[in-house]
């Protein structure tokens, strides 16, 4: 869809107010008289939202962003219809002023009062819709992982780069005070030289067989959630939304566990190590001579395994044992640092009441990693997670999904950003799109 050149914010929400019922054949407006607000700013006195997918991780976006003083809900899509009702009710409780209702994510882009979008969609279309709200003038929070493939990575960075957008991966764990104070203990060398770090991203199902053929349901527009994707015949599955399964499942759509804990933890682990810039070197997968566990390596030997603990015997260098399983252990000379959602431990003990100076190294700090987002937006200064961040850490989780996929390992060019010595593997750094469904040029 091109965009309109002339179009004023009376004349598109004449054009756009259609019946309930009519929602899939155009973009639905829920007028303020609709739904009851009267005590906030006007639209166009504050940041204006659109939000193109509505379901599991983005009802959080709903709320959080909906309830900034400094925002208002302009816009929700979602290709089925109990979704985006769902998002509209939420929008309505939040006394959203009114809100475009479509299905057609460039509906959104078109909308003049939209500035910022915030795109919750399942991952193989995080960088089209990216890429197309910037191009169109608009601020960016994508969910993690940033993008599908490496070569959708380098091009919406380069997308960044050339708009002079705002964009924020949702990597929330940056905003997260355990896995900061974790990262600044090993950026400034407090447990001595790291050289192994066990990540903990849990399993994922494999997709069923001979999942049941089923028609489409009324109120799915199933070719654009496949969009890009290849096709195939519908299930319930392919599409469920599901935490740790669903469409998670299939590599057609995402990169399984390592595009799902992998981009958060492996986004904490590369700010620990300051590497945010460039990456990991060889890609090993599970079984690949008699490995037990995925595991990765820095060009100085540095190990990150994956689902693996230290062995026996090798737990620690100090005598403590950590009260709780860490989402991330890193193993130093000099001791350990242990970090989830839910905890932060060190040992020796007395490192966890460590206090830096001026003189160390402290990290970035956000505190709310949504808020950081429109705080950017605000500054134009560059958000906790950016896409050069997001695209180094989508690159780890997209190269250990390669050599998953492959069965053997995998050398990488950090600097180069490409595959040495296997062109097979170099091949699926990107993926073919569905024609109608081409990645939007930068």
């Amino acid at each position: 869809m091109k965009k309109k050149n002339n179009v004023t914010r009376r004349s598109f929400l004449k054009q756009s107010v259609t019946a309930a019922g009519a929602a899939w054949a155009g973009p639905m407006v829920l007028r303020a008289e609709t739904l009851g607000n009267a005590a906030k700013a006007a639209a166009n006195s504050r940041i204006g939202i659109g939000f193109i997918g509505t379901g599991l991780i983005a009802k959080g976006h709903l709320k959080s962003f909906a309830s900034m003083k400094e925002v208002q809900a302009v816009a929700a899509c979602d290709v089925r219809q109990s979704k985006l009702d769902s998002a509209l009710k939420i929008l309505k409780g939040k006394g959203a002023t009114s809100v475009m209702a479509t299905p057609h994510y460039e509906e959104v882009l078109d909308n003049p009062d939209v500035d910022i979008v915030c795109i919750a969609t399942p991952d193989h279309w995080h960088a089209a819709i990216a890429i197309a709200a910037m191009k169109a003038g608009k601020d960016v929070y994508v969910e993690k992982p940033m993008t599908l493939t490496i070569e959708e990575g380098k091009a919406v960075l380069a997308a960044e780069q050339k708009y002079g957008r705002i964009v924020q991966v949702g990597s929330q764990q940056r905003s997260s005070v355990y896995f900061r104070k974790a990262a600044e203990l090993v950026r400034n060398g407090m447990i001595g030289d790291v050289k192994e770090i066990y990540a903990q991203l849990g399993r994922m199902p494999q997709p069923p067989q001979n999942a049941p053929v089923k028609p489409v349901p009324d109120g799915l527009d199933y070719d654009l959630w496949l969009g890009p994707a290849p096709f195939h015949d519908y299930t319930d599955h392919r599409t469920l939304s599901k935490y740790g399964g669903g469409w998670r499942c299939y590599w057609d759509y995402g990169n399984r566990k390592f595009g799902d804990w992998g981009a958060h933890h492996y986004d904490i682990i590369q700010w620990a190590l300051g590497r945010d810039d460039t990456g990991p070197v060889e890609f090993i997968p599970k079984g690949y001579e008699g490995s037990g566990y995925h595991h990765y390596r820095y060009a100085d030997g540095t190990t990150v395994w994956r689902d693996r603990k230290p062995p026996r015997g090798q737990e620690s260098v100090a005598e403590e044992k950590p009260k709780k399983e860490p989402s991330i252990r890193f193993i130093g000379s000099e001791g350990e640092v242990h970090a989830s959602r839910v905890m932060f431990d060190t040992l020796p003990k007395e490192l966890r009441r460590h206090r830096f100076t001026e003189n160390d190294i402290q990290l970035y700090e956000s505190k709310n990693h949504r808020q950081n987002f429109v705080d950017s937006v605000v500054s134009r200064k560059p958000p906790i997670c950016p896409a050069s961040v997001g695209h180094r850490t989508g690159t780890i989780c997209q190269l250990a999904g390669i050599a998953e996929r492959l069965g053997r390992p995998i050398k990488w060019d950090p600097n180069a950003e490409q595959i040495v010595g296997d062109s097979e593997a170099k091949a699926m750094q990107d993926r073919p799109r569905r024609e109608g469904y081409e990645l939007p040029t930068v």
